[in-house]
């Protein structure tokens, strides 16, 4: 009886040990999880702002080749031509910002089906803009797709 006097208080001192010891390594587990998540937030919000950006830019100088070529259906003029071979330029070193910025390979493709088919309607000219509509939407929803990965892109009724 008088060992486990002496042995208990021991054994009670080295249970407490262990067990602070497995708390602390607990709570620096959840620390460093938590601090991961964040992380991963932060890396998702400012790449949704830089891709946000560089598809604003293309979608600019998209709408202004848009309208150049429609225009350009009906004059012909060489300051018109120059006008729109200097926006055609500029919508392809966009379209590398975007290329640039994505994350996955869908926004890339999509992108450069819709810069090359705007580039298509500067050559050539275009009476009616609904032929770009339908790589516009394949853009629009794969920007949505990389910046939001796994949401669905809300549709209107």
């Amino acid at each position: 009886m008088g060992s486990w006097g002496t042995l208990a208080p021991a054994l009670l001192s080295l249970a407490g040990v262990a067990l602070g010891a497995g708390g602390s390594l607990f709570g620096q587990y959840l620390v460093s999880r938590a601090s991961t998540r964040q992380l991963e937030v932060q890396e998702s919000a400012a790449h949704r702002a830089e891709l946000k950006n560089a598809v604003l830019k293309f979608l600019g100088l998209a709408s202004q080749v848009e309208k150049a070529a429609l225009a350009r259906s009906g004059s012909g003029s060489i300051a018109a031509d120059t006008e729109l071979d200097q926006l055609v330029d500029d919508l392809w070193l966009a379209h590398a910002e975007i290329d640039l910025a994505a994350r996955n390979e869908p926004l890339r493709g999509a992108a450069h089906r819709y810069a090359a088919r705007l580039a298509e309607a500067a050559r050539e000219g275009i009476s009616d803009g609904s032929t770009l509509r339908g790589p516009q939407a394949q853009f629009f929803d794969a920007a949505y797709d990389d910046m939001w990965p796994g949401h669905r892109r809300p549709v209107d009724p």
